[in-house]
């Protein structure tokens, strides 16, 4: 039984269409969730980071080595206990969220050269196809001829 090719017509009807996810994506959040990224984007960079560290840094020598009449928390018990039990959230939370910043900048070039290669080998396939299918015709036209 001789079965014929599905032409590039029928197969483009059966394909979905090809949807850039991260468009999507971004279309699809409400105002919470822009707010949220864009909080993540400032509070996870080096310029926050820095302002933390100056802030802490200034706080720190203020309670230290200001008047004592006008520190605003006592030194050194109070003071160096939450120095100390803050650090490591103070300076890890801005590195964390810078590195999951950058893994997601690179995660979402990733995704949109997969995309740019996908639409291309897409058209190449689709020129494939279309050069298979006229080759087709041109065979079942010399067949014809032959019988004749």
């Amino acid at each position: 039984m001789e079965t014929t090719p599905m032409s590039l017509d029928e197969l483009k009807q059966l394909r979905k269409k090809i949807k850039n996810v991260n468009s999507e994506h971004k279309s699809k959040l409400g105002p919470l969730d822009k707010l949220a990224l864009w909080i993540t984007d400032h509070v996870g960079s080096m310029g926050f980071f820095i302002i933390i560290f100056i802030w802490t840094a200034c706080w720190l020598s203020w309670n230290i080595f200001a008047p004592a009449n006008m520190r605003f928390d006592p030194t050194p018990a109070f003071v160096m206990w939450l120095f100390i039990s803050n650090m490591i959230q103070i300076f890890l939370m801005p590195l964390i969220m810078i590195g999951q910043n950058l893994q997601s900048k690179h995660s979402e070039a990733r995704a949109e050269a997969d995309f740019d290669i996908n639409t291309k080998a897409e058209r190449e396939i689709e020129t494939i196809l279309m050069h298979l299918e006229y080759q087709n015709k041109l065979i079942l036209q010399l067949m014809e001829k032959q019988k004749s």
